[in-house]
């Protein structure tokens, strides 16, 4: 309890707030904060039907959801073959509204119709009654909100006979964008817009960016056509025996790189408490919020009220404060750090998500789906070859003596005769971007060195601990470590870090600054340190 009203406490200092509820304050903290971050909550379509039926289920969601300082609830319609009813949805949409919430539609694109051939939740799209149904789906949605998200199901993996001879000599890849893409508009976007014309559509991205159009995403038509994108920010405990094996920057990398392709229509990131204990769930925050999402959405309702939902959903109302202000504080900043493209529907080539372990390295990473040989610094894993003039903007990099840093993968895909100079180095990744976690302090610390050069910045420190910049004057350290660990960092001139933010607090952390070097002697395990740098003449 203690913890709980020192955040409160803490709330009122790093912003104005108006207590209008004496009985809710973290609601209304977040109310208002909702123009820097919004919390939202998913009901899915059997929630809808376990509780919200009656008033007495929708009283206690409500006083959930104003304990946890949600402000906007998603009502789902469909989920693997469930339609709610009408009837419940109406009265739980009101009986939000008059509480004082927003509230919007969802629908989960799982069992629409015709089985899949692969995973048995996806549907096999080439299938007219399953299109059929599918546009009946969002046209019943769009007749009750005119917000609905779409559930990072919307996909196909169908290799039936019927999916064979619709692709003709098409790859899969391709076939499965253009349907897609064409599904997307003919039988969601138009038709929803004919029922209600002021409806406006989300679409949710997964998590894995690196098999998007294999399965039919195609992030550059599908964020053209709908009017927002959202991001899977989930990544769950490394070590978890059905979940794990996805590191905590892994969901900001995405959010950052989708946010570069979207823009201002990408709007928030949704993580779930599966496979994860307090910290990890805690991270998936702060990872989100770190790449600057507008919203986090907690999936969903009826999962975070058991298993590992409740003490997860605790820890993370007693730091919401800090995260509203860690919010305000990297909001529309520019990021600073080393360019790492991943141009759409590039194929990985035995190195998936190796962006996400590079970044637990240490270094300071600038998510892009471009290649720009005018970036200060570059990160280049194999999947820039999807840039047919990848080798010469690479070239002109190394002529102008910029520091990359590529894998072992890349190098051998690419003439390397004339290429070796000082200022490039290759990246020992052996297929297996996994075991860069086991690189030791030592090697960490000459592979950093000079891609950080160019930001009149060094850093020592070992594995798992993440860099964050912020423009030229915010900067944040993350230990991903389940212990505590030394940090150094040293500027090219005299810096002062002031107004330090610590996720999770209360604790602060201790810093012994000597003109350009800061120490960091012992940054707690699995804790975010943030500060505002300033220069000392």
């Amino acid at each position: 309890m203690k913890r709980l009203v020192s955040s409160i406490i803490l709330a009122a200092l790093v912003a104005p707030c108006v207590w209008a509820d004496d009985a809710h304050p973290l609601w209304n903290l977040a109310a208002a904060h909702k123009d820097v971050l919004r919390v939202s909550t998913l009901f899915t379509a059997q929630n809808v039907r376990d509780h919200l039926a009656t008033d007495e289920k929708i009283d206690q969601a409500i006083e959930w959801c104003k304990q946890t300082g949600v402000t906007r609830v998603f009502l789902e319609t469909f989920r693997s073959r469930y339609w709610a009813e009408r009837t419940t949805l109406e009265h739980a949409r009101d009986r939000f509204r008059k509480a004082g919430f927003d509230v919007a539609g969802c629908v989960t694109t799982t069992i629409v119709g015709k089985r899949s051939t692969g995973w048995d939740l996806i549907s096999c799209y080439t299938d007219r009654p399953t299109q059929d149904t599918l546009q009946r789906i969002f046209e019943y949605t769009a007749s009750m909100f005119d917000l609905i998200m779409i559930d990072d199901f919307w996909f196909t993996d169908c290799e039936c006979e019927a999916c064979k001879a619709a692709r003709g000599d098409k790859g899969w890849a391709e076939y499965r964008c253009d349907l897609m893409v064409e599904l997307s508009r003919t039988r969601i976007l138009e038709p929803a817009r004919r029922v209600n014309p002021d409806v406006r559509i989300i679409i949710k991205y997964p998590q894995w960016y690196d098999n998007f159009h294999n399965r039919g995403y195609d992030v550059v038509r599908q964020t053209e056509d709908f009017d927002w994108i959202w991001v899977g920010t989930e990544t769950r405990d490394y070590d978890d025996p059905r979940w794990g094996g996805k590191v905590q920057y892994e969901a900001y990398y995405i959010m950052r790189w989708l946010g570069g392709i979207g823009g201002d229509k990408c709007g928030g990131g949704w993580f779930d408490p599966y496979g994860t204990t307090e910290r990890t769930y805690l991270e998936q925050a702060t990872q989100t919020i770190l790449a600057d999402a507008r919203e986090m959405l907690l999936f969903c309702y009826g999962s975070l009220q058991n298993g590992t939902g409740p003490a997860n959903v605790t820890l993370l109302r007693e730091q919401m404060p800090r995260l509203f202000d860690l919010a305000r504080r990297v909001a529309h900043k520019p990021i600073r750090g080393v360019a790492a493209p991943k141009p759409p529907s590039s194929d990985a080539h035995g190195e998936s998500y190796v962006y996400d372990f590079v970044g637990m390295m240490g270094i300071p990473l600038v998510p892009t789906a471009t290649v720009d040989p005018e970036a200060p610094a570059a990160f280049y894993p194999v999947h820039v070859l999807k840039d047919p003039d990848f080798v010469a903007k690479f070239r002109r990099m190394l002529a102008d003596q910029k520091p990359v840093l590529i894998t072992d993968g890349l190098a051998g895909r690419i003439p390397m005769d004339r290429m070796l100079r000082p200022n490039l180095r290759i990246l020992k990744v052996d297929g297996s971007p996994k075991r860069l976690l086991e690189l030791g302090r030592e090697e960490l610390n000459a592979i950093r060195k000079p891609l950080l050069a160019p930001f009149g910045l060094d850093l020592d420190a070992p594995n798992k601990v993440a860099l964050y910049l912020f423009g030229d004057d915010l900067l944040a350290v993350e230990n991903f470590n389940d212990e505590p660990v030394t940090v150094t960092l040293t500027f090219a001139r005299p810096r002062l870090a002031t107004s330090p933010l610590v996720i999770p607090g209360p604790a602060d952390v201790a810093v012994e600054a000597d003109g350009s070097t800061w120490i960091l002697p012992d940054l707690p395990a699995r804790t975010l340190w943030l500060v505002t740098m300033k220069s000392v003449n």
